[in-house]
């Protein structure tokens, strides 16, 4: 198990998701806490663990969560806390819809023929005090994203942390990624999409480009582009 997780995360860190981490490892300070919505198997948490005094990692699947549990404790990572609970804009229960099980896809977000399993959920706002001053914001929601920012508003506001997300049309079932985009920009952020591992500004990001969803495996076309880095102006 340990020798796989480390094969992944360096696989991550050097060819799958390399432009989105080398991304936390620049906006993240020592001292910084950091956030993993979304943790799935861990590529992110392995390395935010090494570059934030502390991680708090959420993954709301039963056994992706032991996994995680497991994993800290072996390697061991002391300064990660594994929370087995979604991330949403309230506390309280909700539907997880998981399409297999541990699957990578799993979301708050209603997915047609999934099994469902009930969740603990939490607004980022009422887990963490005000005094916790959250650094670095990693969130990989599968459509659920605008929710886990409307349950930090004051985590946005006052502690001003980097965000790095992915947002996809594909998972959404009403409104667009721009819905997202114009909740950061009015909370002071200002954007920028991943693209062949180059940062361009939001303002120039188009559905019809950059999400075109046309042919099998659409997502591995070069101009498709689902990660964004919103930064506090």
């Amino acid at each position: 198990m340990k020798a796989r997780f480390l094969w992944r995360a360096h696989r991550a860190r050097l060819l799958d998701q390399a432009a989105e981490l080398a991304l936390i490892r620049r906006h993240t300070k020592p001292g910084d806490l950091a956030c993993d919505v979304g943790a799935n198997k861990g590529s992110y948490l392995y390395w935010m663990a090494r570059w934030a005094e502390r991680v708090v990692a959420f993954e709301p699947q039963p056994g992706l969560a032991a996994y995680l549990e497991t994993l800290a404790a072996t390697l061991p990572l002391r300064n990660v806390t594994i929370e087995q609970k979604g991330v949403s804009d309230h506390s309280g229960v909700l539907e997880l819809y998981m399409p297999s099980v541990n699957s990578p896809e799993a979301s708050l977000v209603p997915i047609a023929g999934a099994q469902t399993v009930q969740v603990p959920v939490v607004a980022l706002d009422d887990y963490f005090a005000p005094s916790d001053r959250l650094g670095v914001l990693k969130v990989d929601v599968e459509g659920a994203e605008l929710d886990v920012f409307r349950g930090a508003d004051r985590i946005l506001r006052q502690d001003r942390p980097v965000l790095l997300f992915e947002c996809e049309q594909r998972h959404l079932r009403t409104g667009s990624v721009f819905d997202c985009f114009r909740h950061l920009e009015a909370r002071g952020y200002t954007g920028r999409f991943i693209q062949a591992k180059t940062l361009r500004p939001v303002s120039e990001f188009d559905l019809a480009i950059h999400q075109n969803q046309t042919g099998e495996r659409f997502w591995r076309a070069p101009d498709y582009s689902n990660n964004f880095l919103f930064e506090p102006v």
